[in-house]
């Protein structure tokens, strides 16, 4: 294999920035949806389960994006496709920000959801690029980014969406995005030394047509009639589309996802333990802030501004950042397994507070710290589970897989809630009952319940291989699950480039 081409000093000093940069802008980009859906609903006259559409796309583009993006950029044209992500990124930006109505909103919104694929190439640019002294801490930072970037995007964006209207905050998007693309531009370091992979198109396709009609499903059942032949229909088409995209898989040669790296019981329980823990953790965050900013006139609710929105979300990222300390703490005091339950039961905990205590605002900031710790304990600890449980070679396929099912289960979590609250919404009437809110809380508890069983009982299962990595050194393995494969909460991971140089890492 050749070996990569030096870089200029200066462009490799700045680098690392510019691909943190890269990956507060994805955070940014991401974040602007959650706590703008009632006043999108508002401004283009739509129903407040329509314009939840505007996280839900963005999700949804991002779980077929991911695994589509990072397989075209492992290899020589790994550049290209994070330029041109990000000029994806810019002219989604551009889209949403137009006044153009609710169907060019949407499209924009989808766009910008090519941007959640980004941050695995980031750190995949870095791992390969640096030298080995610098690229671990710059692969723990790029961890990190994610999350911070969000706790800065929702009470920056509310900020800006308060202060100048609602096409403001995504014309803020559309300025960081163009500074990102001319930034990344100047320093990213080719990549032609790299062997090339053939993408599988069909499989995005199909995954991304079977997505499409079960989020349909979710989102429309209460309006359209969940008996209605065309849900009905649409119910089995996702289905089938699943069970197809599913036999691809298994027979295609150069599959979008490694399926056969499923059958491990501990990568099943990681996989299905993200896949159900992320619809909680996407329901809940998406009744905090519709109930948030829900006039008091309604019964129940603070009439929140969208910058207070922000603010309330704000712990949910900062405590993620802190779990990440403390997931090793915790590994080396129980087991590698029980930390994984313990994240669930924790997010449970934050459920339930939301479903008994919501009375006051100080309530809903206890709720999402309560959540950022479950949601940041349960995720922190999968890539070490999967690390420890697969080929070295394999461990990139295995994460991306767990990856595609965490934003699955985002933008089921994000439908699901619409649809719950639209059920308690009566004719004639714009927000929903108080009630709503309770029997949603109620399905995000069994939801979280049901994550921590699969979690405790498939784990119990598998045996002893999830317990410990190489040496038996839980911690270790932990902390290195963190900072070289570079996970935040959603999950990303660094080991494609790993593979690309010739397991090449900091370790």
């Amino acid at each position: 294999m050749a070996s990569a081409p030096t870089q200029h000093p200066s462009r490799q000093r700045a680098l690392v920035p510019v691909l943190v940069y890269l990956g507060m802008v994805v955070a940014v980009i991401s974040s602007l949806g959650a706590p703008l859906v009632p006043r999108i609903a508002a401004a283009d006259h739509v129903s407040l389960s329509d314009a939840q559409w505007s996280l839900t796309i963005t999700m949804l583009v991002g779980a077929v994006a991911t695994p589509t993006v990072g397989r075209l950029g492992d290899g020589p044209r790994r550049r290209a496709v994070i330029l041109g992500s990000v000029a994806v990124v810019l002219v989604g930006s551009v889209l949403a920000a137009l006044p153009l109505g609710f169907g060019f909103l949407l499209v924009g919104r989808a766009l910008q959801g090519a941007g959640l694929g980004l941050t695995p190439l980031a750190i995949a640019t870095a791992w390969e690029s640096l030298p080995a002294e610098r690229s671990r801490p710059a692969v723990a930072l790029l961890s990190i980014t994610t999350v911070a970037g969000v706790g800065l995007g929702y009470p920056l964006t509310g900020l800006i969406t308060e202060s100048l209207g609602l096409h403001a905050g995504f014309w803020f998007g559309a300025i960081i995005s163009a500074v990102a693309l001319a930034a990344a531009a100047f320093v990213l370091p080719p990549t032609g030394h790299l062997g090339a992979k053939p993408l599988d198109a069909p499989g995005a396709l199909l995954l991304g047509a079977a997505l499409a009609c079960l989020l349909l499903v979710l989102s429309e059942g209460e309006a359209w009639g969940w008996t209605s032949p065309g849900l009905l229909g649409l119910a089995v088409g996702a289905l089938v589309l699943l069970a197809w995209w599913t036999v691809h898989e298994l027979r295609t040669a150069h599959p979008l996802v490694n399926l056969r790296l499923a059958r491990n019981r501990v990568v099943l329980t990681a996989n299905v333990t993200g896949l159900v823990a992320g619809v909680g953790m996407y329901l809940l965050m998406s009744l905090v802030t519709r109930f948030v900013q829900t006039p008091a006139s309604a019964g129940y609710g603070f009439g929140a501004s969208v910058v207070v929105t922000g603010l309330v979300l704000l712990p949910f990222s900062v405590a993620s950042v802190a779990s990440s300390k403390l997931v090793p703490v915790l590994a080396r005091r129980t087991s590698m397994r029980l930390v994984l339950p313990l994240g669930c039961v924790v997010s449970l905990l934050a459920m339930l507070t939301f479903a008994f205590a919501r009375d006051s605002l100080w309530q809903l900031f206890l709720v999402m710290g309560i959540a950022g710790l479950g949601v940041g304990c349960t995720f922190a600890v999968m890539p070490g589970l999967i690390v420890s449980s697969v080929p070295a070679h394999e461990t990139g396929s295995a994460i991306s897989f767990n990856q595609v099912l965490r934003y699955v289960g985002y933008a089921v979590g994000s439908a699901l809630s619409a649809s719950v609250l639209q059920a308690h919404t009566a004719a004639g009437h714009v927000l929903p009952s108080g009630d709503g809110y309770g029997t949603a809380a109620a399905i995000g508890c069994a939801v979280f319940v049901a994550a921590a069983v699969v979690a405790v009982v498939l784990l119990r299962r598998g045996g002893s291989a999830a317990a410990s990595g190489p040496g038996g050194d839980e911690e270790l393995l932990v902390e290195e699950s963190i900072a070289d494969a570079a996970t935040d909460e959603n999950g990303v991971l660094a080991h494609p480039a790993r593979a690309a140089a010739g397991d090449r890492g900091p370790r």
